[in-house]
């Protein structure tokens, strides 16, 4: 039986066909990200993650301040199907996961696992944002959660999640474009996860665990406009300087 696709993989085979075919011109730009949602009845989100996907095959190609046009000199090779999670699509699975891991952990890990995870957390809020060990600190505070659940499924289904996080093109490329605009783990949130695990307070893991998760898919969200934005400007400044490094007659009009 054939592997069911991922909505954002069905979005990106319909765009491309439609690329192959000609509905979408080369070198033409495609409908906007809301008009794109309501055609295939996805999320934004969604939307973005295809476009992602269109982008790394090099089959489109953003153009900052305008939007998101076919590339002029289309590949060959057709988009590959094959599992590739998006950043999105992740989080929502931790969402249902680790917030019920939080809220279980509260109540059944012992002592030394809490102290362990304090220390973790200490260590992270030492670090200069987005070092490498702050990164890997912050995958060893989520998997101590995890393991401090008592249940070793539910620490492999965790580990399993970050390790697609990890693994997957679609996904990782999401993550480093939120780390290019200065989007970072955040140590006070994971703080506030920790004090309700010292707590032993499960509802109140849970909620900050999962708001923790919502506001890094918020950040997600945004990070491919803020990325636009910052280029743009970075566009708009070199053009400046050229104006101003200009000589004045350059600049006077005929």
């Amino acid at each position: 039986m054939a592997e069911r696709l991922k909505l954002y993989q069905r979005v990106a085979q319909e765009i491309e066909q439609g690329i192959r075919t000609g509905q979408y011109a080369v070198g033409s730009r495609l409908p906007a990200e809301r008009d794109l949602a309501e055609k295939f009845e996805v999320s934004r989100p969604t939307i973005r993650e295809a476009m992602i996907a269109l982008e790394i095959r090099a089959l489109v190609e953003v153009r900052h301040g305008s939007g998101v046009y076919v590339a002029e000199n289309l590949p060959v090779d057709r988009l590959p199907a094959e599992l590739n999670v998006g950043a999105f699509e992740l989080i929502e699975a931790r969402l249902m996961f680790e917030g019920e891991a939080a809220a279980l952990a509260a109540t059944v890990m012992s002592d030394e696992e809490v102290a362990n995870i304090g220390a973790i957390l200490e260590r992270m809020e030492g670090l200069d944002p987005a070092s490498a060990e702050e990164l890997a600190l912050d995958r060893q505070f989520h998997m101590a959660i995890a393991e401090g659940t008592q249940s070793s499924l539910v620490a492999q289904a965790i580990e399993h999640l970050w390790d697609l996080r990890e693994q997957s093109p679609l996904c990782r490329h999401m993550f480093e474009q939120a780390r290019r605009v200065g989007i970072n783990p955040r140590p006070d949130e994971h703080r506030q996860v920790f004090e309700a695990l010292k707590a032993r307070d499960g509802e109140r893991a849970r909620a900050a665990m999962r708001g923790h998760l919502m506001r890094v898919s918020e950040d997600l969200l945004a990070v491919t406009e803020l990325e636009l934005i910052e280029k743009a400007k970075r566009e708009i400044g070199e053009k400046r300087r050229r104006i101003v490094g200009a000589p004045l007659s350059a600049r006077l009009p005929a």
